[in-house]
């Protein structure tokens, strides 16, 4: 059931990945890998256990048993800092923008420039932040605009565009188009692909198949803290992987 042809040299692995909470087994011997320069749907219903296990790769939460490789090397993830030093950036779906900040501030918040190693560097702060828009071809009129007047999509973008700047290689992205309009969504799924065109590898979490269907490379199905399909996108379909989800493909088979 788990066959997909996925890259041999994954950049990220996490082997046998097991969390409890009390009695509840959140995550039960769980493989999971990311290849470069993908765009890799991890999927599931809720509690499936998706949350749990981008928590522990991004170091929010320790896993009580397993391993995790960086090409092919033991890594330690304790916490978010160690995440982003290896390069692994996370956006959350609460996005933590600070909404009576302007956007430079949201982008360099808990990290911004100094000058003397006290005063913070508005100028720096400021250029960089429109470097990061632009490269990002984020649409935001002014760096110096306050993050509670955006549009959902640009919320968003900034909240993508804070991990950008900290030069992440893997971006794990919580329902990056929940609660979007139309426009907001393309918008965003746009982005996902340029980055993927600028050499990053993306996970994307999200229960709107059809706005995954449209992006991704690969599939991984988690049910009940188990990874129970993985899938090439181009071999697959939205009612084999609803299968997964629901437990009905087990039925099946």
């Amino acid at each position: 059931m788990l066959n997909d042809k996925s890259n041999s040299n994954p950049i990220v692995e996490m082997k046998n990945i097991k969390k409890y909470f009390g009695h509840v087994k959140a995550l039960d011997d769980v493989d999971f890998e990311i290849n470069p320069q993908e765009i890799l749907a991890l999927v599931g219903d809720n509690g499936a256990g998706k949350s749990t296990l981008i928590k522990i790769l991004s170091g929010v939460i320790l896993p009580d048993e397993g391993s995790i490789y960086m090409n092919r090397k033991k890594v330690k993830i304790e916490n978010p800092n160690d995440s982003i030093k290896l390069g692994i950036g996370t956006v959350y779906q609460d996005l933590a923008i600070v909404d009576c900040l302007n956007v430079a501030a949201n982008i360099f918040l808990g990290r911004e420039p100094r000058r003397a190693g006290i005063f913070v560097n508005r100028k720096k702060m400021f250029k960089d932040s429109e470097e990061s828009l632009k490269k990002l071809k984020i649409k935001i009129d002014s760096v110096r605009q306050i993050a509670g007047y955006l549009s959902g999509g640009q919320r968003q973008s900034l909240a993508v565009g804070r991990v950008i700047s900290m030069d992440c290689d893997i971006f794990v992205l919580d329902e990056p188009t929940a609660a979007l309009g139309v426009e907001e969504s393309s918008a965003v799924l746009k982005l996902i692909k340029d980055l993927k065109d600028q050499g990053k590898s993306i996970v994307i979490i999200s229960h709107n198949l059809a706005h995954v269907f449209s992006v991704s490379d690969r599939f991984v199905v988690l049910r009940q803290g188990k990874i129970v399909g993985k899938r090439l996108a181009n071999e697959t379909t939205t009612e084999e992987i609803v299968s997964m989800i629901t437990g009905a493909y087990e039925l099946k088979n």
